[in-house]
């Protein structure tokens, strides 16, 4: 086995950022994932999966140590019952559920990444979360050098979190077996492209960008005084700080009652906010975009102005969604 040296890492992220990965290899298999992964070890080597290159950002010196790219895209069906590689993009599982006529991911029409990352984030939308459909996930222990077999129930699925995403790299996810239903392929088609549509017209498709970049904050989570409206809005009143003024705000279901992050930026008077190439996009203001050969350095700028702006003005803290290395 031999591993690829100094390869730009740029063109494998969804923002083209990122500078050279010391060593870089892509593996068409499991066994090839655990070969690498036993070299690396061995070498003293720092290693990280690198999936679709969304929700990801490089940093601009790269990685000194192995990026691993699993490869593993077949696709599977018996019935209502889907095996899935962790490298198969979301938006050709999507094609193949439709050809097949399975429902229950129509929500992710439009969703970056692939399979792997989206299992590994809990990826979810429009009331749904991959959660809900996956059966099983087959990983790769990286620290006991073992295969894992995980029910639904063992995968700990959090808001936009995971076991997996808790060890932090160290269980690779392989595959996954996904429970469906059988539906009319016309339907789900169609639905799968209203959502698709409902992305390129809200969000900032037209540049480079790696999704949201805060996680929606949860109404629960807000050290304030709610008092509800009417079901979509709230009215805030800041217990920590009380020199805070009330204020109201949006309330969607993210599958619970959230307060949309995006609208927290947008009233900060955060669109349009840049540094660098990077701007706060003025189309929905939870992505920052690459407007003109950004650096990491001026998307972690942003991020760090975004949530110091967001803290000041409403007392509300903004967790990161995106994963950086």
């Amino acid at each position: 086995m031999k591993f690829q040296e100094n390869i730009a890492l740029s063109q494998f992220s969804n923002y083209r950022i990122g500078g050279p990965a010391k060593f870089f290899f892509e593996a068409k298999d499991a066994d090839e994932i655990a070969e690498a992964i036993g070299i690396a070890r061995k070498r003293g080597l720092d290693f990280f999966i690198l999936g679709g290159g969304t929700n990801l950002l490089i940093k601009d010196s790269g990685f000194d140590g192995l990026v691993l790219k699993p490869n593993l895209n077949f696709l599977e069906a018996d019935g209502e019952i889907v095996r899935a590689g962790a490298g198969v993009l979301m938006s050709d599982f999507l094609e193949f559920a439709i050809k097949k006529g399975l429902s229950g991911l129509e929500w992710a029409g439009g969703l970056p990444g692939t399979l792997g990352g989206a299992i590994r984030g809990n990826a979810g939308a429009f009331n749904g979360e991959i959660k809900d459909a996956v059966s099983e996930v087959l990983s790769f222990d990286a620290k006991n050098m073992e295969y894992v077999t995980r029910k639904n129930s063992d995968c700990r699925f959090a808001y936009r979190s995971s076991v997996f995403k808790e060890k932090n790299g160290e269980e690779i996810i392989l595959s996954a077996v996904l429970s469906l239903k059988s539906g009319d392929p016309r339907k789900i088609a169609e639905v799968v492209k209203e959502k698709i549509n409902y992305r390129l017209a809200r969000h900032p498709m037209e540049h480079p960008n790696i999704g949201s970049i805060f996680k929606n904050v949860s109404v629960a989570q807000i050290n304030a005084d709610i008092t509800q409206i009417n079901a979509d809005t709230i009215r805030v009143h800041p217990r920590s700080n009380p020199r805070k003024s009330a204020f109201t705000a949006p309330v969607k279901i993210d599958p619970f009652p959230v307060v949309p992050a995006a609208y927290l930026i947008s009233e900060a008077g955060l669109k349009g906010v840049s540094s660098g190439g990077a701007m706060v996009s003025p189309k929905h203001p939870n992505f920052i975009v690459n407007m003109l050969g950004a650096t990491a350095e001026d998307v972690k700028s942003l991020i760090e102005l975004v949530k110091s702006e967001v803290k000041r003005r409403f007392d509300v803290s903004l967790e990161e969604e995106i994963m950086q290395v």
